[in-house]
């Protein structure tokens, strides 16, 4: 069971480090996936879009734990928020029920608009929205509304589960 982790873990890093590297800043426009037929690279770019939009409105709102507006904000009520405005879908406001919602999906099945979970501490957890390219936009505790990379070893180290809200 170890070994069947490890390999995992490894496959996991090698098909991380192996693609294009991000750095904070951010895409401008989501890279292309070879396997998408050009209908649904259309449809990508328009939730990229819609996400990119959401997030320049919040960028720097700082982490407040329970907050809601742009006085402060946590990672759920980030991600609720965006859901609603961007896509005009509701998600519960917890971190909990909104991992389950949705289909568990793998990491090779990432898509722009996936929720990313993270297992941040025995019993926290934290959640981002993929952004495609190997970001996702989230409220940091230290930086408040950012956008982040996966190549980041601690996110990538503390990744829990991925749901995907809709198709």
């Amino acid at each position: 069971m170890k070994t069947i982790k490890l390999l995992l873990t490894s496959i996991v890093f090698i098909f991380l480090f192996t693609g294009c590297f991000s750095n904070s800043s951010v895409t401008l426009n989501p890279k292309p996936n070879p396997n998408l037929e050009f209908r649904d690279y259309e449809a990508n770019q328009k939730l990229y879009n819609q996400l990119l939009t959401h997030y320049k409105q919040w960028k720097g709102v700082r982490y407040k734990y329970g907050g809601t507006t742009k006085r402060g904000v946590d990672c759920s009520a980030f991600v609720q928020n965006a859901y609603r405005n961007a896509f005009k879908i509701r998600i519960p406001r917890t971190t909990k029920l909104q991992s389950q919602v949705g289909q568990e999906i793998g990491m090779a099945d990432l898509q722009i608009g996936d929720l990313i979970f993270f297992k941040t501490g025995y019993k926290t957890r934290h959640v981002g929205i993929y952004l495609g390219g190997g970001d996702f936009m989230h409220a940091s505790t230290k930086k408040g509304v950012t956008i982040s990379s996966l190549d980041n070893p601690y996110y990538i180290k503390q990744l829990w589960k991925i749901q995907r809200i809709f198709n």
